[in-house]
């Protein structure tokens, strides 16, 4: 399996940093479902294609379809859309979702990886079906349901994600990962078995795999948001529609969010006092824990967690 250097030389930095100064760029998101016969083989063909490109970010490979999150010139936009629909016949009709990157980079490098799922599962006897989802909600009828009551809107994002930002009222299944909160969700949302649920998730890869396990256990009234809260804002923008979604959107890369709205529900880890600042790892680095903090904590706590992790480090 091919492996890319995890280092940036320093004339490698001087070049990214170089092209950010001085070249528009904008972070692609993607991903599409479908059967690959031979993973390995696409790797191959998107490093060929894709390296030494001024592309950066990360795309995952496995036999169940691929995803990725990639920061490329603006310039390049619509080659780089063209390549990725006629990698495969499948992927034709791949939604990419793409915003405008400001001033902070998004990402380093390149990796292309191999993995056993673009998005891990692992439950028993569950098998991903795409053929076996929910069905596709655009930002005309995701705001034409919102308020209705036969519907419920439930968050398939991790808690440090929803805790900056979520769509209003919407249902949250308390975990870790994004496989623990699979094993969960079938019996957390029994009580609302005969209402129509909408899942959503940053950029629809994981809530449209959630969509299939519930169908898998007997749900039937399933919906997602199509391309996530990405497509979903980018929708009410160029159409003019309300904006139901507050906050910010984590995104996994090194900005860390994107502001959507001004409104703040972040709250500090120590003092719980609302705080608009970003997530920071613990500097003690045996726990490396995410959270928030705000400026006051941060600096008697030396930005850990805890005065525990202050002490041992």
């Amino acid at each position: 399996m091919y492996k890319i250097k995890k280092t940036v030389s320093h004339n490698n930095l001087k070049n990214i940093y170089s092209h950010y100064l001085y070249n528009k760029r904008v972070v692609l998101s993607f991903y599409k479902y479908f059967f690959i016969l031979n993973p390995k083989k696409l790797l191959f063909f998107l490093k060929l294609n894709l390296e030494n490109k001024n592309i950066l970010g990360r795309i995952y490979i496995s036999k169940e379809g691929i995803n990725g999150t990639i920061s490329i010139p603006s310039n390049k936009y619509k080659y780089i859309k063209h390549f990725f629909k006629r990698i495969h016949s499948k992927t034709r009709r791949m939604y990419i979702n793409y915003t405008i990157e400001n001033k902070k980079m998004a990402f380093w490098n390149l990796k292309i990886k191999i993995k056993k799922q673009i998005v891990s599962s692992e439950i028993k006897n569950f098998y991903f079906s795409r053929n076996k989802i929910g069905i596709y909600l655009n930002a005309f009828l995701v705001n034409k349901y919102f308020f209705n009551k036969n519907f419920i809107f439930v968050d398939m994002r991790n808690s440090y994600e929803y805790e900056i930002g979520r769509f209003y009222n919407s249902l949250t299944v308390p975990s870790r990962t994004f496989r623990e909160q699979l094993e969960k969700l079938p019996k957390f949302l029994e009580l609302y078995k005969n209402k129509k649920i909408v899942l959503y998730c940053t950029g629809g890869v994981r809530c449209e795999k959630a969509t299939a396990l519930l169908k898998n256990k007997g749900f039937s009234k399933i919906y997602h948001i199509y391309g996530g809260i990405l497509s979903y804002i980018k929708q009410v923008k160029k159409y003019n529609l309300p904006n139901y979604f507050q906050g910010k959107i984590f995104v996994f890369d090194n900005r860390l969010s994107e502001k959507i709205t001004n409104d703040v529900f972040s709250q500090c880890i120590n003092c719980k006092e609302y705080t608009d600042r970003i997530h920071i790892n613990c500097l003690n680095n045996f726990c490396h824990r995410l959270f928030i903090q705000c400026k006051v904590c941060s600096v008697k706590l030396n930005s850990c967690c805890c005065l525990n992790c202050k002490n041992k480090l």
